[in-house]
């Protein structure tokens, strides 16, 4: 039995996707992407930071007693708090406040003068392994502790600028706010210009947005007559700033491009996000491969770069999945010095964050009082502390707070 088809002699095939299709698809995806951010960009929504602190907390916070507080704000040390008309109870101390204690008391865990600043790469050269999820928790958990915080993106997609509240197609203008200028021939001398506070305390954003992407062609057109120019460019432009500052963070686009070099070259530590299934551990052992020859290629150039410590964390782990299971053991028998003790769990919480461009650290209220909500912050508090712990092992200042502590 043969079909109509056969019988007419003609093969069955999909017709070919026009030119004027493709343009179609690409307006109706960029609809899409309108009208999430009319819904979290729309006016009046500007981002702030809404969590606050009740005194027992802030004395954790700030490494000082209940009475310790109370004492400062009626002598005049620290300004009267703010109480509720009716019940004449103290309203919470927002992160603002807090860190005004920590300057009174003399509790600020800045890093001394001489310490170098932590320049931390969140870096694979592979896309979806939670490289801007852990930027912008590692950069809140810092500025929660008190720190001074940059974080410079570095990505073309600006997923973490827009976390932080801007809008990278409207806010965000390539010739002014991103390192675009800063890498072009007759730029700016330094990051400066750059630089935006954020609604988070203590907390700078240096902003991307498509525009960025302009620079690979910029830094491709370079390199043949002026390598030493792209391999420190952004080394110089980040040390520029980093007198203003204990931690900077720089969020790398998951690619192997001019960006990324010039990321690896600027940092003094890498952190390496891998989730542990079978694809995106291959693609790890390839990035590192890759490292390796880039690095040796550098150095070569006279671009050599020692890292405080380069750390694989293990992102995106479920433990109801047993291949995960089996890798993440795979990954500590084979870099039993190199891995982070602490994993980053997959968790709705940061998905339902990201979905509105937040993070699990500015839920506040009743979405904080779930087990959901505290298993992810206690993941991510554990990275946090990790982190911060190998950051302190590099400032000397620290070092006999550490003795005193047993870690060091």
């Amino acid at each position: 039995m043969t079909t109509d088809t056969e019988s007419r002699g003609a093969t069955p095939v999909l017709p070919p996707v026009s030119l004027d299709e493709l343009s179609l698809l690409t307006r109706r995806a960029s609809t899409v992407i309108e009208r999430l951010r009319e819904r979290v960009f729309s006016p009046g929504t500007e981002k702030r930071l809404e969590l606050t602190f009740n005194v027992r907390t802030a004395a954790e916070m700030v490494g000082r007693t209940e009475k310790a507080i109370r004492d400062a704000e009626a002598d005049g040390r620290l300004p009267e708090p703010e109480k509720d008309p009716e019940t004449g109870r103290r309203n919470g101390y927002s992160l603002a406040e807090v860190n005004r204690m920590r300057a009174v008391f003399g509790t600020q865990p800045h890093r001394a003068e001489g310490d170098p600043p932590l320049v931390l790469a969140v870096q694979n050269f592979k896309g979806g392994v939670g490289k801007s999820t852990l930027v912008t928790h590692l950069a809140q958990y810092f500025a929660l502790k008190g720190y001074r915080v940059c974080v410079i993106d570095c990505d073309s997609q600006a997923s973490t600028t827009a976390v932080f509240g801007l809008n990278p197609d409207v806010d965000v203008d390539e010739e002014e706010d991103t390192l675009y200028p800063f890498f072009r021939h007759g730029g700016p001398k330094t990051l400066h210009y750059a630089l935006r506070a954020t609604y988070w305390p203590g907390l700078a954003l240096i902003p991307a947005n498509l525009g960025l992407y302009d620079a690979e062609y910029e830094f491709a057109a370079r390199m043949a007559r002026d390598p030493a120019f792209i391999l420190d460019r952004l080394r110089e432009g980040v040390e520029s700033i980093s007198d203003q500052f204990d931690v900077i963070l720089l969020d790398p686009p998951p690619a192997l491009g001019m960006l990324s070099l010039s990321v690896l070259r600027a940092a003094n530590a890498l952190l390496v996000p891998t989730p542990p299934n079978n694809i995106d551990f291959a693609s790890t052992a390839h990035f590192l491969k890759m490292m390796e020859a880039t690095l040796a290629e550098l150095a070569r150039h006279g671009g050599a770069r020692q890292y405080s410590f380069v750390k694989i964390l293990a992102s995106k782990m479920n433990d109801q999945k047993s291949a995960h299971l089996a890798i993440k053991r795979m990954m500590d028998a084979v870099f039993p010095q190199d891995m982070l003790a602490a994993t980053l769990k997959d968790s709705a919480e940061i998905d339902n964050a990201t979905a509105n461009l937040g993070t699990v650290y500015e839920l506040t209220g009743a979405a904080t009082r779930t087990e959901t909500h505290k298993r992810c912050r206690a993941y991510l508090d554990a990275v946090g502390r990790e982190v911060e712990l190998l950051a302190r092992k590099t400032w000397p200042s620290h070092h006999k707070a550490l003795r005193k502590e047993g870690v060091l």
